[in-house]
């Protein structure tokens, strides 16, 4: 393993390669760094980049990281067929994610114009925004006999169970890879996946993407959803609690799964035309919160400790039973929820918004999700606006250190 960078002189020797076969738009960069010798490099995060989040370290990036403005989620079927060739994808991917998060280009620029750049350029005026990058693998990756990993499949990462008003499509669930890629600009987000993707060409395909949005309050709280109330109050904030409730310990799962954790994600349609047509007393009982300031019913502030069993001067539950908040307090299950709204248009057949939550939770065990869904079930007064579309689960690996690569613990362990 070389700790070397490419420098200007040797990317302009890949002019003289492609005459060998070489061709940078078909094979991308990992066709050049192997050609130079290189099957993946050091490169360091940036100490002067601005709005730099540090791609290396003992967690990924983009789990406990702040929540940025922008998602570009991508999940991906994987085309290679050895365990060796999937091992050198993320291995190419690495040095590639470093200088995407450093707000560079995936190579520096080559002066023969008769041939593709190696980056598409659209981010090359912008800076790193916040940009992070998360990597996992879904079950399907290792129901492929030819990549002989099928024993290294956690007992946890299997398909999510069908729950109630689940109206899933399957060209919107599943795959064997996800990126996902959140920044405070949407294109510097778009560009790192469009750039890692182009890069693998002929070892991995699009299954399907989405792009999502979050607008950060000017205090820094809570972000809202669509419907106008808070997202994500009831998270972990400490270390102590991360550890409880996200990142897995040492015996807890799959040895190469030790300070990984596992992703869920939920495409969810909201029905908005019904929800803007429900009084607020309806909408708060609905959430089982005051909408402006996100209190449980019956407190003054976001934070203030959900009481499933307070009653008012009459002896009626102040929060509903029913309501989305009592039913998932039921489930005394914690998990990390970082979500980002979406609109696609509108719905053709009716007219609607086709608008709504790209639900992503982090959790140690899935099985925490799925006792929380379990409890809402079919009584949950949210049902009534929301359907599930799409659905997803990933194991995602621990952070990468300096002269490791992503998933190497997977490999390791092969």
């Amino acid at each position: 393993m070389s700790d070397k960078k490419i420098t200007r002189r040797e990317m302009l020797k890949v002019t003289g390669l492609t005459a060998a076969g070489i061709a940078i738009g078909a094979s991308g960069f990992g066709g050049v760094a192997k050609a130079l010798g290189y099957d993946f490099m050091q490169i360091d995060d940036s100490v002067t980049t601005k709005n730099k989040i540090t791609f290396y370290g003992k967690y990924q990036s983009g789990i406990s990281t702040p929540v940025q403005k922008h998602i570009y989620f991508a999940s991906l079927d994987v085309l290679v067929e050895s365990k060796e060739e999937l091992q050198k994808l993320f291995q190419m991917w690495t040095p590639l994610s470093v200088r995407l998060t450093n707000g560079e280009q995936i190579a520096e620029s080559i002066s023969n114009i008769h041939v593709p750049t190696v980056d598409t350029g659209e981010a090359m005026d912008l800076d790193a925004s916040n940009l992070t990058l998360t990597f996992g693998v879904g079950p399907s990756l290792f129901n492929k006999t030819s990549l002989g990993i099928a024993n290294k499949r956690p007992a946890e990462l299997k398909d999510l169970p069908h729950f109630p008003k689940d109206q899933l499509d399957d060209a919107m669930c599943g795959g064997d890879i996800c990126i996902q890629a959140c920044a405070d600009d949407p294109q510097v987000a778009f560009h790192a996946v469009r750039n890692l993707v182009r890069a693998a060409s002929g070892k991995v395909t699009l299954k399907w993407s989405h792009t999502g949005f979050n607008s950060i309050p000017i205090d820094g709280g809570t972000p809202r959803n669509l419907f106008s109330f808070k997202d994500g109050t009831a998270n972990p904030s400490t270390p102590k609690e991360f550890n409880q409730t996200v990142w897995i310990g040492s015996g807890e799962s799959k040895g190469w799964m030790t300070d990984g954790t596992y992703l869920i994600f939920r495409r969810i349609q909201m029905h908005l035309e019904t929800w803007d047509r429900t009084s607020l007393k309806g909408q708060e009982e609905t959430f089982g919160r005051h909408r402006s300031s996100g209190a449980p019913i019956g407190m003054k502030n976001e934070f203030d400790e959900v009481d499933i069993t307070a009653k008012d001067a009459n002896g009626k539950l102040l929060i509903p039973d029913d309501s989305h908040v009592s039913l998932a307090k039921k489930a005394n299950r914690a998990i990390l929820r970082r979500s980002f709204s979406y609109s696609s248009g509108i719905v053709g057949s009716t007219g609607t918004y086709d608008a709504g939550l790209l639900f992503i939770s982090f959790q140690k065990d899935p099985q925490a999700f799925i006792d929380i869904q379990n409890s809402l079930g079919r009584l949950d007064r949210l049902n009534e606006y929301i359907t599930h579309r799409g659905s997803a689960i990933f194991a995602c690996f621990p952070g990468v250190s300096k002269g490791s690569y992503i998933g190497e613990a997977l490999f390791s362990a092969l």
